[in-house]
C-alpha cells in the first residue's frame, strides 16, 4: 500500500541527529533549527499571489516528498530528549501549499445564513461581518497537560527517564479566513471504509452540510469503501443537503462499507477521472493509512487533491485521541447486554453471565462498559494476559464468587485470551486482521466444564451482542462529535491541508498529520488510572 520507505534525520540532544524508519511520506517545509518557537505550520509565504503552477522538484531540494515520522509516543527505543521544534515540525499538517503554488481566497464559509432566503429578501450570503467564526491559523491545543513527577506514577506517559514535560502543540481545527479552493471549482468525495460504526452517517450529514455552505454543489458518495473507486458494478451516490438532511435517523451508512479492495494506483487513476479534488474518507487505522496512501500517489502525479480523514473505529484504538465517533454509542448500548446477563444470572440458581464485547486489540469498550455498568465482576482485555484454570485462574475466583455471591458476571473484550485458544489460523480478514478465535464461546465451555467436573450446578448464560452495538443510530454525545468532526474535515480541506485527519484531544479539536495517529493501535495502558479505576469496581484479582 505504502509507496516506500526512507529516513528522516530527527534532531536528538540539540547538535546530535539520529535517523528513525518510517514508511510514511508526506511533504514538507523545513523549519529552522535555531528557532525556539513552535512552528505548527510554516505560513509565511502560503499566500503567493501567483497563478496554480505545481513546484519543481528542485524547489524542495533533493527529496520533494520527504519521510515524515511519527514521534508522538517513545516506541522506537529512542531515549534521548526530542526538542520541541522536531515535535512541532512532526505535528504540522501538511498543506498543499508545499507542493504546489497556489493563491489564497477571502474564506466563502458563513454559517450564518447557508439556506436560500425566501423570494423578495436578499442579503449578502458571503458576510464580511463575521465577528469571531474563524480560528487563527497559529491557534494551537497541548496535547498533554499532565506533568508527572516519575515514571512510577500511575498512567505515566514519559518521553525520557526523568520524565520531564514535553510541549506537544498541535494545530487547531475550525474554519481559516483564507481557503485555496474555489467552491464553483470543487468536486468532492466521500468514502466509508472497515467495518459499520454508530455515526457514520450523522459524520457523512455534516461534510455534506458544510460543503454547502462553503458554496459546493458537485458531491458525491463513493459505494461500498475503497472498492467503489474502481470496480465497475459500484457507481457514485450524488449527495445534496436535500439527500441528506434525514440519513442521521439511521444507523449503517448511506454509502455502504467494505474492509480491503485498496489498490493505491487504481483509486487514483479513479480520482484523476472523476476530477475529484478534494476527498474525504472515514475510516480506522488501515483506512487512513490507505488515505495517506492516496495523498503521497495525488502529489507524486502532480494532482493539486487534498485528502482529509476522520477517524473511525469503535474500539477507540487511535493514537493521541480522546476518543473517536461511535465508542460512547457502544459503551452505553452494551450496557443492555451486562445488564440482560446480570438478571440471567441472579435469576437463576449459581448464575454465570458472560459478554463478549468488541475490542480486537484494545479493551477500550470491554473496561467502560464494566465500569459503567457497575454489575461486572470479572473484566478481560487484550492487554492483559490471564489464565483459566490453577489455583489462581479464573475459573477459582468464579466459583469462589458462586460460593459467596451466588452469582458471578464476565465481560471479556473479542481479543482477549487469544493464547489460550488451541489450533487457531493464522488466517487475517480483507482489511489485514487476523481472524480470532471466539474467546466468549470458549469461556462458556470452560466454565460449564469447570463446574460439572467438581460436581456444583451452575447456569451459565452467553450473549455476544457486537452487532446490533454497531448497527444502531448513534446516541447523543457521539451525535454531537460526528457533527464537529464532519463540519472541521471540510473546514480543513478548504483551508489546504490534506494528509491530516480531525479528532478530539485535550477536549478540544485538532488537525493531526496522518502518520501521528496510525504508528500503531492504541491500548489501555495496564499500568493506567482507568484500569485500576475498572479493578476497584469489579474487585477482581490479577489471574497469573
Amino acid at each position: 500500500m505504502m509507496a516506500g520507505v526512507g529516513v528522516m534525520p530527527i534532531r536528538v540532544d540539540g547538535n546530535a541527529t539520529k535517523s528513525l524508519e518510517s514508511a510514511f511520506l508526506s511533504p514538507k517545509i523545513p523549519v529552522s533549527s535555531s528557532s525556539s518557537k513552535l512552528l505548527l505550520g510554516c505560513y509565511k509565504g502560503r499566500l503567493p499571489d501567483v497563478s496554480l503552477v505545481q513546484k519543481r522538484s528542485s524547489d524542495f531540494g533533493n527529496n520533494r516528498l520527504t519521510v515524515r515520522n511519527s514521534i508522538s509516543v517513545d516506541k522506537r527505543g529512542v531515549s534521548s530528549k526530542i526538542s520541541d521544534e522536531d515535535y512541532a515540525e512532526n505535528f504540522r499538517p501538511p498543506h498543499i501549499t508545499d507542493v504546489f503554488d497556489i493563491p489564497a481566497r477571502p474564506s466563502t464559509f458563513c454559517a450564518k445564513t447557508s439556506l436560500p432566503l425566501p423570494e423578495g429578501r436578499q442579503v449578502n450570503r458571503w458576510s464580511t461581518n463575521l465577528g469571531k467564526m474563524f480560528v487563527h491559523e497559529d491557534d494551537r491545543v497541548l496535547l498533554k497537560t499532565i506533568k508527572y513527577a516519575s515514571p512510577t506514577s500511575a498512567g505515566a506517559e514519559c518521553m525520557d527517564g526523568e520524565c520531564r514535560f514535553q510541549h506537544q502543540w498541535v494545530a487547531r481545527a475550525g474554519p481559516r479566513s483564507k481557503i485555496f479552493f474555489d467552491p464553483a471549482e470543487v468536486n468532492a468525495a466521500i468514502v466509508t471504509c472497515g467495518g459499520l460504526c454508530p455515526g457514520l452517517n450523522d459524520v457523512i450529514r455534516q461534510i455534506v452540510l458544510t460543503l454547502d455552505c462553503y458554496g459546493v454543489e458537485n458531491i458525491r458518495g463513493i459505494s461500498n469503501g475503497y472498492r467503489g473507486f474502481f470496480e465497475e458494478n459500484l457507481h457514485d451516490i450524488p449527495l445534496s443537503r436535500k439527500i441528506v438532511q434525514n440519513i442521521h435517523l439511521e444507523g449503517g451508512s448511506l454509502l455502504g462499507v467494505s474492509r480491503g479492495g485498496s489498490k493505491t494506483s487504481d483509486i487514483v487513476d479513479s480520482i484523476e477521472r472523476k476530477g475529484i479534488n478534494m476527498l474525504f474518507v472515514l475510516g480506522g487505522n488501515g483506512t487512513h493509512a490507505g488515505a495517506l496512501a492516496i495523498h503521497n500517489e495525488c502529489h507524486k502525479r502532480g494532482r493539486k487533491v487534498v485528502v482529509v480523514g476522520v477517524p473511525k473505529t469503535i474500539d477507540n484504538d487511535i493514537l493521541l485521541m480522546d476518543r473517536t465517533f461511535g465508542f460512547d454509542t457502544a459503551v452505553e448500548e452494551a450496557q443492555k447486554a451486562i445488564n440482560a446477563a446480570y438478571i440471567e444470572a441472579t435469576s437463576a440458581y449459581n448464575g454465570v453471565g458472560i459478554v463478549k464485547l468488541m475490542g480486537r486489540q484494545s479493551g477500550f469498550i470491554a473496561m467502560h462498559a464494566s465500569l459503567a455498568s457497575g454489575q461486572v465482576d470479572v473484566c478481560l482485555i487484550p492487554e492483559v494476559k490471564f489464565t483459566v484454570d490453577g489455583p489462581e485462574g479464573m475459573l477459582q475466583h468464579v466459583q469462589y464468587l458462586l460460593e459467596t455471591k451466588g452469582r458471578a458476571i464476565i465481560c471479556v473484550a473479542e481479543g482477549a485470551g487469544q493464547d489460550l485458544m488451541a489450533n487457531l489460523s493464522n488466517s487475517t480478514d480483507a482489511s489485514g486482521n487476523p481472524v480470532l478465535g471466539d474467546i466468549g464461546v470458549h469461556l462458556t465451555k470452560e466454565v460449564k466444564n469447570h463446574f460439572k467436573n467438581i460436581g456444583v450446578a451452575a447456569d451459565v448464560k452467553y450473549i455476544d451482542p457486537t452487532y446490533m452495538i454497531r448497527a444502531c443510530r448513534a446516541n447523543a454525545s457521539d451525535r454531537i462529535l460526528c457533527a464537529v468532526l464532519g463540519q472541521n474535515a471540510v473546514h480543513a480541506g478548504f483551508a489546504g491541508f490534506t494528509g491530516v485527519t480531525v479528532g478530539i484531544a485535550n477536549n478540544h479539536y485538532v488537525l493531526l498529520p496522518i502518520p501521528e495517529v496510525i504508528a500503531y493501535a492504541r491500548n489501555v495502558d495496564p499500568n493506567s488510572r482507568m484500569w485500576h479505576r475498572c479493578l476497584t469496581s469489579t474487585g477482581q484479582p490479577d489471574f497469573v
